[in-house]
């Protein structure tokens, strides 16, 4: 049974077609084509070839399509006060985006490494008298990173 193609643009002689007008951009300096307004939809398998002669270079491209990260949320899952300590127990969220992966760091200029951290949940534990600082969760996937802070001020309040 014979496979059958779909062609998107095609190059011949120093001039283009494209196939889907308004849905693709080719770039003649460096013979590259984007996609424009893509979506799931366009999740495939590409082939991209030359022809030169006797001869055809044949690439396959797989393209993944991936929602953007939201902004995320930080949770106070548990709170402990005692002896003018602080315990806290923070969950970072984004409620969109493929991938996604979550690290904490700490604030520009702050050099608490209690802040340190990969994966959606940081454990901290902090004397209340220590001078303030914030711990910044950053969730990102192949395509977009957003952040959110969390103030050590915080402990005593609800969230």
């Amino acid at each position: 049974e014979p496979q059958k193609k779909k062609f998107l643009l095609r190059f011949s002689g120093g001039n283009f077609t494209e196939f889907e007008p308004g849905r693709m951009r080719f770039h003649r300096r460096d013979f590259s084509l984007e996609i424009l307004n893509t979506s799931r939809e366009d999740e495939q398998l590409y082939e991209y070839s030359v022809s030169k002669g006797q001869e055809e270079e044949v690439w396959q491209i797989q393209l993944e399509v991936f929602e953007p990260v939201a902004n995320p949320s930080i949770w106070i899952l548990h709170r402990e006060l005692s002896n003018s300590s602080c315990s806290l127990s923070l969950l970072c969220t984004s409620e969109k985006g493929d991938e996604v992966s979550y690290s904490w760091d700490g604030q520009e200029n702050s050099t608490h490494g209690i802040c340190s951290g990969h994966g959606s949940f940081l454990n901290l534990s902090y004397s209340l008298r220590s001078a303030a600082f914030g711990c910044v969760c950053t969730a990102r996937n192949p395509v977009s990173s957003q952040d959110v802070a969390f103030d050590s001020s915080q402990c005593g309040s609800e969230q």
